[in-house]
């Protein structure tokens, strides 16, 4: 079967979703002009607005729709700790569990040298200018613990090392291999409370 050129755009364009392959683009596409032709638009509308108004907050990363992140505004949050994560979805897993009240900073990928991405992309200036703070006490690796994610851990210890706070990982409750979004939330907490302090010096 063949689709006017307008709408294999539009079955093409919704590919781009995670986990959204052609037959699934196809049932969306026709479904939504077949049966949801008003939320199709509503959809329309706040995608596009969101592309707009929604950016980084200016201290961890995190999408906002204003300089500082809910998160960052919150003058009850704990400032002596900071969380490094990789995603806006693991700052949502982490806050699921409620046992987490620090802050945080969004790396916003990790290091992967094939794909390009290197510790510019990261942050990692922001994040070095941040860690010397001085109501900083600790500093909690939360990356995910797939091969990059480890990387990135290593090299963000060493980043960190010369400065005068306690690095810690988070305990390995969380599968290897896992990411965080989708791992449960007793799992999590129990991951955090076990967390594990780099030796500084050591060498692996």
């Amino acid at each position: 079967m063949s689709f006017s050129p307008l709408l294999s755009d539009l079955i093409q364009a919704l590919r781009c979703l995670p986990g959204v392959g052609q037959k699934s683009a196809q049932r969306m596409a026709l479904h939504l002009l077949e049966r949801q032709r008003d939320a199709g638009q509503k959809l329309g509308n706040v995608l596009l607005e969101a592309l707009e108004k929604i950016q980084h907050c200016s201290v961890c990363r995190n999408f906002s729709e204003t300089p500082l992140c809910s998160i960052c505004e919150d003058t009850k949050r704990y400032s002596h700790t900071l969380c490094i994560v990789e995603t806006p979805a693991d700052v949502l897993a982490i806050e699921q569990t409620g046992t987490y009240r620090g802050q945080y900073f969004l790396l916003l990928g990790r290091l992967s040298p094939l794909d390009g991405i290197g510790p510019k992309a990261l942050g990692l200036d922001q994040l070095l200018d941040r860690c010397q703070h001085p109501q900083l006490e600790e500093v909690i690796l939360a990356t995910n613990l797939t091969v990059e994610g480890e990387a990135t851990a290593h090299y963000i210890t060493n980043l960190l090392q010369p400065l005068p706070i306690k690095i810690s990982r988070i305990a390995y409750g969380v599968p290897m291999g896992g990411e965080l979004e989708y791992v449960d939330g007793s799992t999590l907490s129990r991951a955090l409370a076990a967390r594990l302090p780099i030796e500084k010096g050591c060498e692996s």
